[in-house]
């Protein structure tokens, strides 16, 4: 059992006790609750205060809140010190004084789960020895439990949980250690992952769906050897790789311009398993051939997934309208665009981008226009590419005040959020000849996207528009409209 009051509760407390002032707490008292929010808030307080108190006086104190103990006022207790392990593990000793109160699994998986972020690991392994003897053990505990050691490099006690667990009933699953694999190698512990998955690998024999979380987990992390060692082990031990790991291969060989040998697997696949290739992977061999300008290629790709039936998605024609649009094929791309029925937000993109590596600055805002008249609502990297499009990577710099970037206003006022002032930067102009910084427009658009930014873009919009610049006025208002509250928008449709 349990000691009922550990050795380690002498190092004193140093996180805050943040129950009032945490917006989740608050969101969590305002929602209703069958807890009573006063007893909640009684409770903790004690907890907090007088954690370093005797037990008795502090179980004295409890009692004498007259809360209603139950298993959601217990959890809400945790939610309440979601990193302290020291006040919930003393309220789980005084729930053991209740005879009436027995923990499930739930309880005890949020309690652990609490421990295991403070990272007190011998007061984890104690209360998961104390879960296995009450047999209230599930793989929501196995994915905490391990995730847990795994971040404090326990990597032998990983592998002593599964067969202390067989000990006490759990027997070892491949199911359950295939969810701590895929738990894993998503949180970027994937050498973890795998020293759990060869320790075990006479108790637990792994499958492919075990060497796809590594193969997967390795491409995440970056590293090509290792995730190569995987397939190779995958292919000896007879099985055949998942799609979704070839894909994951693919795609990371191609982020790591290692293009030849990406094509060389995607070869591979179509010689041996071409019943297996199906749209994902064309989608993303056409995206990068695209990319790298190998438009004769992709189409050659594009008309072999015709051939076999496959009908391609947006996002593959998209790419190839961002392809042959970049090698200057315009019509061809326009003719593609008029034959998707109902195009996308990726589509609209991938005309937008095109064009504008073409410098058709005017045919790109077009593209804008009508992408709003057809209801497909532009989104942030919508206007961060049409506004680098007009004014370049670093803002214009020119003899006109209304399109020249101040360095000033970009270094300090959008940074002290003074959008009054910053309005009147289309009336400045720096003459000293002074290279003007790279413009951060997603920091730009994301200060003034609120009710305080709707003005100044109007204005801005106005201005510019006052000397002939009718595309870039129209980007700026649109996103002045789009900041809008509720009301506005509201008021806007009424007007005349």
């Amino acid at each position: 059992m349990i000691r009922q009051r550990s050795s380690s509760l002498t190092k004193p407390l140093i996180n805050l006790f943040r129950f009032i002032t945490t917006e989740s707490t608050q969101t969590q008292l305002a929602t209703p609750s069958p807890v009573n929010p006063a007893h909640l808030l009684r409770v903790c307080t004690i907890l907090y205060q007088q954690q370093n108190s005797p037990e008795s006086r502090l179980h004295s104190n409890l009692n004498s809140s007259n809360f209603q103990l139950t298993h959601e006022f217990f959890l809400q207790v945790c939610n309440s010190f979601p990193l302290s392990w020291r006040p919930v593990y003393l309220f789980f000793l005084y729930t053991q004084t209740h005879p009436n109160f027995t923990h499930t699994t739930v309880s005890f998986n949020k309690m652990v789960d609490v421990i295991g972020k403070a990272r007190n690991i011998q007061l984890l392994w104690d209360m998961l020895h104390e879960m296995g003897r009450r047999r209230l053990v599930n793989d929501k505990t196995f994915l905490i439990a391990l995730k847990t050691l795994a971040k404090a490099r326990e990597l032998n006690k990983c592998v002593e949980f599964f067969h202390v667990m067989n000990g006490y009933g759990f027997d070892y699953s491949l199911e359950t250690l295939n969810k701590v694999v895929e738990s894993l190698c998503g949180s970027k512990l994937v050498v973890e992952a795998k020293f759990i998955v060869f320790k075990l690998k006479e108790s637990i024999g792994p499958n492919g769906v075990t060497y796809r979380c590594l193969i997967e987990g390795f491409c995440d992390v970056g590293d090509l050897i290792e995730a190569s060692k995987i397939w190779n082990l995958t292919v000896d031990e007879g099985f055949d790789p998942d799609i979704g790991a070839i894909e994951k291969m693919m795609e990371t060989l191609f982020k790591t311009n290692r293009y030849g040998e990406a094509l060389k697997v995607f070869q591979m696949m179509r010689v041996n398993r071409m019943d297996d290739l199906g749209l994902s992977t064309y989608r993303l061999v056409i995206e990068w051939m695209c990319k790298r300008g190998k438009i004769e290629e992709a189409h050659v790709v594009f008309e072999e997934m015709q051939k076999r039936r496959i009908e391609a998605d947006n996002s593959t024609l998209a790419s190839l309208v961002y392809g042959l649009l970049a090698r200057g094929r315009v019509r061809v791309a326009y003719k593609i665009v008029e034959g998707i029925e109902k195009p996308d937000i990726n589509v609209f993109h991938g005309m937008i981008k095109g064009l504008l590596r073409l410098r058709k600055l005017r045919e790109a805002t077009e593209v804008f226009r009508e992408m709003i008249k057809k209801g497909c609502e532009p989104n942030m990297h919508t206007y961060i590419m049409l506004l680098q499009g007009h004014l370049g990577k670093r803002g214009r710099k020119g003899s006109d005040p209304l399109v020249n970037f101040d360095t000033i206003f970009v270094g300090g006022l959008v940074k002290a959020g003074k959008s009054l002032e910053a309005t009147k930067y289309v009336e400045r102009v720096i003459k000293r000849g002074l290279e003007v910084p790279r413009f951060d427009y997603n920091k730009f658009l994301h200060y003034y996207s609120n009710e305080e930014g709707v003005g100044m873009f109007e204005e801005v919009g106005k201005k510019l528009r006052e000397v002939g610049l009718v595309d870039l006025a129209d980007i700026f208002q649109r996103y002045g409209e789009k900041m809008a509250t509720r009301d506005r928008r509201r008021n806007r449709e009424v007007e005349p």
